[in-house]
């Protein structure tokens, strides 16, 4: 078997799948961090059953232990969540580690507090924390999830570096009125039932408002709910879609929503800011780092389908509103979340762990 000699070695989920990571991944690699720095990609998880799963894990274990144990790289940079997630990338690392090579600890996931704190026995919560301290640097998210992670785990080096969105060709689009779109999953967790409620509690002021939610999940029960609700009507159940589909999406659409309960940071609002939308998202996770309230996008809290439904009146019964809180958003990306600068901070931590 051949061995190709990287000096970055990362892994994560196919970037053929679906999911934020795969979507942040992607976007590095476009933006040709693979090339400038030498990363090598190995996808450690990928869609399907669960011997597919299985076999995608277990030759991920081999091959990073035979790349690092004839080749070390440098740094080996994991992609993790929760769950079966960070078990799989911290046994990764350890095997990186007991290789001689610098680590990285990528947290994706917006479940990783109530993992670690609550779900977690007190075996794997020793584990989680003396994955993150054994780690050369931990990356959050932003500043919110970093502090955690310190508090947490107090040896822990923890640097921020936030996910980076590609900026869409051409002018923005204004979209069509009333279309509200939600990208991701279709499930209790990212607030969509409480979406719902609040659309039907708008139909009879905005008789054209239709929500199109892009994304897998409990469609059946969305779409019950929806007729119980009496708005079937106005919903698009689209399943998962790909890039071309979500860029054409976000065009036709004038308000992006996404009311989580938990997040970290969330690609698809950041997708959202960068096609000019005004976007309606839950003030959780490392989202009121990225959105100030009433100036790039409007905040509300989670769970609250009377503050939901004021905040989606307010964007949809206001176009001056609307293109304000899309050009502000758009203006965040370039200054903040553009790929070149958030590249920029990535190739800086590679050359700090290997000059």
């Amino acid at each position: 078997m051949s061995i190709a000699m990287p000096r970055i070695l990362m892994v994560g989920t196919d970037l053929d799948g679906k999911g934020g990571v795969a979507a942040v991944v992607s976007v590095l690699e476009r933006d040709g961090l693979f090339e400038r720095e030498g990363v090598r990609y190995l996808a450690s998880h990928v869609e399907g059953s669960a011997w597919r799963k299985a076999r995608s894990a277990l030759s991920a274990f081999w091959r990073t232990a035979l790349i690092c144990l004839r080749t070390r790289p440098e740094v080996v940079h994991v992609h993790a969540a929760s769950h079966a997630s960070f078990l799989r990338k911290s046994l990764l690392l350890l095997i990186a580690r007991m290789a001689g090579c610098k680590t990285v600890f990528h947290l994706h996931g917006g479940g990783f507090r109530q993992f670690a704190t609550e779900e977690a026995g007190a075996l794997m919560r020793r584990w989680i924390r003396h994955t993150l301290e054994r780690s050369s640097v931990v990356i959050a998210l932003s500043e919110g999830w970093a502090a955690f992670l310190r508090e947490f785990a107090p040896a822990a080096r923890v640097v921020v570096v936030p996910n980076s969105v590609r900026l869409p060709d051409g002018p923005v689009q204004p979209g069509q009125p009333g279309r509200i779109l939600f990208l991701g999953r279709a499930e209790n967790a990212k607030g969509i039932f409480e979406l719902l409620d609040a659309v039907a509690a708008l139909k009879p002021a905005f008789p054209d408002i239709h929500l199109v939610i892009g994304g897998d999940g409990d469609l059946a029960r969305v779409k019950a709910r929806a007729a119980e609700l009496g708005i079937v009507g106005h919903l698009t159940l689209l399943g998962w879609i790909g890039p071309q589909v979500r860029d054409r999406e976000l065009a036709r659409a004038c308000v992006f929503c996404l009311p989580s309960h938990a997040e970290g940071l969330p690609m698809a609002m950041l997708e959202a800011m960068a096609a000019g939308k005004a976007v309606v998202v839950s003030a959780v996770g490392g989202i009121p780092e990225a959105v100030a309230d009433r100036d790039n996008g409007l905040l509300v809290p989670p769970r609250d389908v009377a503050a939901l439904r004021a905040a989606l009146a307010a964007v949809l019964g206001d176009a001056g509103l609307r293109g304000a809180l899309g050009k502000h958003a758009r203006d965040t990306i370039v200054q903040r979340f553009s790929t070149s600068v958030v590249t920029g901070r990535l190739s800086a931590i590679y050359r700090e762990l290997a000059p």
